[in-house]
């Protein structure tokens, strides 16, 4: 007779051991669990080596920072979804900040019509981008390299390379409030990804864009408005790009034409790291975070360890290439392909 064990009244049984593998296993083919479990370890790491990176005025400034970034890749993150790719978005917020402070100084235009009016704007550049793409089948790298260009010219156009100031106070209101010890451009971060997350993932139009994005003809087939879908992924981020453009003249208190720059290349990058697929149709809301949060702990940490801005991008780079080569191990293994 063999015994049997009995456990007493009060006392748990132990997970078992294929639940812990199961958990596990989950865990590792999740990308958004990869880089919120990396977001942790480089936080403790650099914490552990720079005594002024867990201070409260160095997490606010990551904060401001973060706006900037996280709000640029979730408007990136929604055109790559739908297999598309949008290289305008930093010359496209550099422009914004421009238009907002000329319309609010040189035509007078009170502060919040002039924001109005520069979201209107980019919103514009936006759905002229998704009519291009879909009804012409213009090649998004080519339509948005060209926006990328035009809106580098119009801001040393208008400006003459000069920067715009005595801006109206509620600029840098928007900008340099908090609530509590959150500055303000933060929580226009955390809403805008809130606001993304409900729309990807408990509405039918986000699960229509995930569709378009994994097999787009399919999607038609099925019924789909795919040109509508497509294009207004690029109207959101056009507009989130005119939004960040707005915080950034707000916190500088001046809106300078040289703004933007390389932008759209670091929100890319955010958007990879959090898990997304640049053939489209893979990806989420809280990994795009989790990427931007990543980028920002590194570039603020880099910056709190004293290492040279010259080896700043080559370590910038490596972290992503690190990133983008697990992710591919990880998708290889469980046999969730990228390509």
């Amino acid at each position: 007779m063999s015994a049997q064990t009995t456990l007493a009244p009060n006392e748990v049984a132990p997970p078992s051991r294929s639940a812990v593998s199961t958990l596990a296993r989950r865990l590792a083919a999740s990308p958004e669990a990869g880089v919120i479990i990396a977001c942790v370890v480089v936080f403790v790491a650099i914490a552990a080596n720079a005594e002024t990176y867990t201070a409260v005025g160095n997490l606010q400034v990551m904060g401001r920072d973060l706006s900037q970034v996280g709000i640029l890749a979730i408007g990136e993150a929604l055109v790559i979804l739908t297999g598309g790719i949008d290289l305008s978005v930093g010359a496209l917020a550099g422009l914004a900040g421009i238009l907002a402070g000329w319309m609010n100084v040189n035509e007078g235009l009170p502060a919040p019509l002039a924001i109005l009016l520069t979201l209107v704007i980019t919103a514009c550049v936006g759905l002229w981008h998704g009519v291009m793409v879909t009804r012409l089948n213009v090649p998004p790298f080519v339509i948005t390299l060209v926006t990328y260009t035009v809106a580098q010219g119009t801001a040393l156009a208008i400006t003459s390379g000069s920067p715009i100031n005595n801006l109206d106070p509620m600029f840098s209101n928007l900008s340099q409030y908090y609530l509590g010890e959150i500055p303000v451009p933060a929580l226009f971060f955390v809403g805008a990804a809130a606001v993304a997350w409900f729309v990807l993932e408990r509405t039918y139009v986000g699960r229509q864009i995930y569709a378009v994005g994994g097999n787009k003809e399919a999607a038609r087939l099925a019924g789909i408005p795919t040109a509508r879908r497509i294009t207004s992924t690029y109207v959101a981020s056009a507009a989130l790009a005119g939004l960040v453009g707005i915080l950034v003249i707000g916190r500088m208190n001046v809106a300078d034409p040289s703004v933007g720059a390389g932008w759209e290349l670091t929100a890319i990058a955010a958007a990879v790291v959090g898990g997304m697929s640049l053939s489209g149709g893979e990806g989420r809301i809280a990994g795009i975070a989790a990427g931007a949060i990543l980028l920002e702990f590194i570039t603020n940490g880099l910056l709190a360890l004293k290492v040279s801005p010259y080896d700043q991008q080559v370590v910038q780079g490596a972290v992503l290439g690190v990133a983008i080569l697990l992710d591919r191990a990880r998708a290889r293994y469980f046999g969730r392909s990228r390509s």
